[in-house]
C-alpha cells in the first residue's frame, strides 16, 4: 500500500498529469494508491514481457522507459504514462515490451488489488475501468489508422484464404497465415530458422498473403546458415549494448568457422573477463526469448537515428538510398540494417561460444554450425594464417582515405576520387607482390621450391604471374608445376560420402609420381612431366613437357594442397621451400552488424568469370559452391598456418565492378530454380554499391582475371 505522503510533489504531480487517472480527483487517487505497490527499477531492465502477462497495471512515477512491439513503432514512457493495462483484467499479455531507459519508479496495481479495489470501492473501480476502456480504443484507432499508411489506403478486400503448396502438398490456409505455423520446427534432425516463400527466403514470421509456394529452410543450408549467424551476431550487439553502450562492439570479419567481434579500446588483459559477461547476458537475452522485430522506418529518420547513436557507417550507406522507407530490425533497444531474414526470436539461439582472441573475440556458433563438422569425422581446427601485417596495413590505408564501409566507399565514388582509389589499391598489390618476391630473392641460394595454394577464385593465376615478373626483375626464375596433371586415373579417384569423385581429396594426386620428379628436378635432372586428360580421366604419366631447374631457378607448385605438407613430404630440403597462402581477407562493413562476406565476393567472382569464360551460368556455380568450399575447409583452411607467407588479394573497389555484369547473370537464374534463394541475396548485397565500369580497371589487375580484358593471357 502507497501512502501520498511516502511520495514528493514530481510523483503525485505525475499521477494528476496522468491520462488514464484525469477523471479522478485527488481524494479517489489517493484511494487507488492505496490498493497499490511501490516498485523501483534498475535502469537498462526489461520490466514487461510475455514473462510478466498478469503482473499488474503500472503507473509510471518518475523515470524513463521504452515500449516497443513486434508490430508497431517505439514509444517512450515518462511520468504519467502507464503500461499492462490488460494485467487486472487478463493474465493475456500482447506481445508488447517495456524496458527500463533510466531509474524507473511505478505504482503497481496488481490483480489482487484490482479484485480488493472491485469488492472495497466498486465506484472507483468502474471509473478506473471506464479509464482504461477509453484508452484501449484510442490505442485501436491509432493503430488502425498507422495500418492503413503502411497499406497505402489499400481498399480491395483480401480472399479468406490462399493456396499453399508445402512439401508435396496443396493445402488452402487463412490469408495472413505466419510461416512459422506451417514448417516444422526441426527437418531431418536440423533446425528450421526460416523459409523459402516463392523461393527467396524470408523469416518464419512472415505472413502468407497470396497463392505461393513454401518450404523450410534449415541450418544445413548454406542460407539457412547465415540467417542463423546473423541472428547471432544481433543478440550479441544487443546485449554488448546493455552491458556497456560506449563500447561500440562491432562484428568484424569471418577468420575460418569463426567471427572477429570487435571492441574498441578494450585492453586484452579485459577481455576474458568481457567475453564471459557478455556470453552471460547474451544467454540471458536468448532465455528471455525476445522476437526478433522488423521495422519499416522513413530513410531520412533511420539516417538520423544512427548519426545521433555514432552508427556513421549505416548512416552513410543511407544517403544514396532511392526508396522513402528503410527495413531496420532488433531484438531490444539496438537497430541494426536489415541484410536479409532473421530468426523469429531469440529463443532458438543456444551452444554458441565467446572467446578473447588477437582481434578482440571470436564467436563460434558452436555444434549447430554446419561449418564445425567435416566429412567424415569431427571439426577439424583452423589456426590462422601469419599475414605478415597486411590485413593490418591494407586496414590503415583505406582508414586514411576514409574507406571506412560501404557508405563511405559510396561516398568516394559520387565525389569523383574512385580513380585514385584504385591506382592505391592496385599500387598496394603490386608493392606487397614485389615484397615477397624480394623475400624469395634473398634466399635464392638455398631456396628450390614455391608451393602456392589458396581457395577458389582468390586470384592465384594472376598474383603468380605478377610475382614471376617480380621475381624475373629480382634475377630468379620460376619453372611452374601444375598438380592438376598428377591426378591420378578416373576410376582410382576417391570418392566422397555422396558417391561424387572427389577431386579435392590429397588421395586424387598420384603421389609417388609426383615426389619422383620434384625429387629428380631438384636434383637438376630434365625431368618429362605428366599430363592429365580431363576429358577421358586419364593419367598420362609422361605426357607432359619436358623441364629442368637451371641456376637460379625455382620450382613453382600451384594447388588446392600446395600448403599440405604431405604433398612434397620431406623432399625439399629444410630451408628450400617457401609457402604462399592467397585469399580475399579484407571486406567493408555496411553498418556493426553485417559486412560484404569474402565468401560472397569469391563465388561473385567465379560467377563472372564462368559466365565469361567457361560457358557456366550462375545457378551451376551456386548449387556447386558448397562442395567447394567443403574442400576448401578440408584440405586449405586447416593448413594456412603452414604459410611463410600471406597475400590479401581483395580490391576493396571490385563489388563495385562485379556488379555491372554481376546483376544481369543473377537475373538469369530462374525463380524456381534451387540456386534462386542465393541469387537473389546476392542482387541485394551488390545493389548497395554504386558501380564502377570495368574501364577504370588496369589490364595487369588481379581483378581482370574474373572480368576479362586482362594484360595476362591465361
Amino acid at each position: 500500500m502507497i501512502r501520498p505522503d511516502e511520495l514528493g510533489t514530481g510523483p503525485l504531480d505525475a499521477l494528476a498529469r496522468a491520462p488514464l487517472l484525469s477523471g479522478l480527483d485527488a481524494a479517489e487517487r489517493a484511494r487507488l494508491l492505496g490498493r497499490a505497490e511501490l516498485v523501483a527499477v534498475p535502469a537498462r531492465t526489461r520490466v514487461h514481457a510475455d514473462a510478466d502477462a498478469g503482473r499488474g497495471l503500472d503507473l509510471v512515477l518518475e523515470g524513463a522507459a521504452t515500449l516497443r512491439s513486434a508490430d508497431l513503432p517505439l514509444r517512450r514512457l515518462g511520468p504519467g504514462d502507464h503500461y499492462g493495462e490488460l494485467a487486472p483484467l487478463s493474465t493475456d499479455h500482447r506481445g508488447e515490451t517495456v524496458t527500463a531507459e533510466t531509474p524507473l519508479t511505478v505504482a503497481r496495481l496488481s490483480p489482487r488489488g484490482w479484485d480488493a479495489l472491485l469488492r472495497d470501492d466498486p465506484a472507483l473501480a468502474a471509473k478506473l475501468a471506464t479509464a482504461l476502456a477509453a484508452t484501449l480504443s484510442e490505442e485501436l484507432q491509432r493503430v488502425t489508422g498507422e495500418m492503413g499508411l503502411l497499406l497505402r489506403g489499400r481498399s480491395l478486400p483480401r480472399a479468406a484464404e490462399v493456396t499453399v503448396h508445402l512439401l508435396g502438398e496443396v493445402r488452402r490456409v487463412r490469408t495472413g497465415t505466419r510461416l512459422a505455423e506451417l514448417l516444422p520446427a526441426e527437418l531431418d534432425g536440423a533446425l528450421v530458422v526460416g523459409g523459402l516463400l516463392g523461393h527467396k527466403p524470408v523469416s518464419l514470421a512472415t505472413p502468407v498473403f497470396t497463392d505461393t509456394t513454401v518450404a523450410p529452410l534449415t541450418l544445413r543450408h548454406w542460407e539457412g546458415r547465415a540467417i542463423y549467424a546473423h541472428s547471432v551476431g544481433l543478440l550479441l550487439l544487443e546485449a554488448a549494448h546493455q552491458l556497456a553502450p560506449s563500447l561500440g562492439v562491432r562484428m568484424g570479419p569471418s577468420r575460418g568457422t569463426r567471427q572477429v567481434v570487435e571492441v574498441p579500446g578494450l585492453e586484452p588483459a579485459a577481455r576474458p573477463g568481457y567475453a564471459a559477461r557478455l556470453a552471460e547476458q547474451m544467454a540471458r537475452l536468448a532465455q528471455a526469448d525476445a522476437p526478433f522485430r522488423l521495422e519499416y522506418w522513413p530513410t531520412d529518420e533511420a539516417a538520423a537515428h544512427f548519426t545521433e547513436r555514432g552508427w556513421e557507417d549505416a548512416a552513410r550507406l543511407l544517403r544514396i538510398r532511392r526508396q522513402a522507407t528503410v527495413r531496420l530490425v532488433s531484438c531490444g533497444e539496438l537497430y541494426a540494417l536489415s541484410m536479409g531474414p532473421l530468426l523469429p526470436s531469440t529463443g532458438a539461439v543456444r551452444g554458441f561460444r565467446l572467446e578473447p582472441s588477437e582481434d578482440g573475440l571470436a564467436l563460434d556458433l558452436g555444434d549447430r554450425d554446419p561449418r564445425n563438422g567435416r566429412r567424415g569425422g569431427a571439426a577439424r581446427p583452423q589456426p590462422p594464417a601469419r599475414d605478415g601485417g597486411m590485413v593490418a596495413e591494407h586496414q590503415r590505408w583505406l582508414e586514411a582515405l576514409d574507406v571506412t564501409s560501404v557508405g563511405a566507399f559510396n561516398d568516394l565514388c559520387i565525389s569523383g576520387q574512385v580513380s585514385q582509389l584504385i591506382r592505391v589499391a592496385e599500387g598496394f598489390h603490386e608493392k606487397r607482390i614485389g615484397q615477397i618476391a624480394d623475400a624469395i630473392a634473398a634466399r635464392r641460394d638455398r631456396l628450390r621450391v614455391i608451393a602456392i595454394a589458396g581457395p577458389s577464385s582468390s586470384g592465384k593465376s594472376t598474383f603468380i604471374k605478377r610475382l614471376t615478373v617480380q621475381l624475373q626483375i629480382d634475377g630468379v626464375n620460376p619453372v611452374a608445376l601444375g598438380l592438376d596433371d598428377y591426378y591420378v586415373d578416373r576410376e582410382r579417384t576417391p570418392r566422397d560420402e555422396a558417391g561424387e569423385f572427389d577431386f579435392e581429396a590429397l588421395e586424387a594426386i598420384d603421389l609417388p609420381l609426383l615426389h619422383d620428379h620434384v625429387r629428380r628436378l631438384i636434383a637438376g635432372e630434365a625431368v618429362r612431366t605428366a599430363r592429365y586428360d580431363f576429358l577421358t580421366g586419364t593419367s598420362h604419366p609422361g605426357g607432359g613437357a619436358v623441364i629442368q631447374l637451371r641456376p637460379g631457378d625455382v620450382l613453382l607448385v600451384e594447388g588446392i594442397h600446395g600448403l599440405d605438407p604431405r604433398l612434397l613430404d620431406d623432399i625439399p630440403p629444410a630451408g628450400s621451400l617457401y609457402r604462399v597462402f592467397i585469399h580475399p581477407a579484407t571486406t567493408l562493413p555496411f553498418d556493426r552488424l553485417t559486412r560484404t562476406s569474402a565468401t560472397d565476393l569469391r563465388l561473385l567472382r567465379r560467377i563472372v568469370r564462368d559466365r565469361h569464360r567457361r560457358g557456366y551460368g550462375a545457378a551451376e556455380n551456386i548449387l556447386r559452391w558448397p562442395s567447394v568450399q567443403a574442400g576448401e575447409r578440408e584440405h586449405i583452411f586447416p593448413h594456412q598456418h603452414e604459410a611463410d607467407v600471406v597475400f590479401d588479394s581483395s580490391l576493396v573497389y571490385e563489388p563495385a565492378v562485379l556488379k555491372v555484369f554481376a546483376e544481369r547473370y543473377l537475373l538469369e537464374v530462374p525463380p524456381h530454380h534451387p540456386a534462386y534463394p542465393t541469387a537473389h541475396r546476392l542482387r541485394y548485397l551488390v545493389d548497395r554499391f554504386v558501380s564502377i565500369y570495368p574501364d577504370h580497371v588496369p589490364p595487369t589487375s588481379l581483378l581482370r582475371e574474373f572480368i576479362g580484358g586482362s594484360g595476362f593471357e591465361y
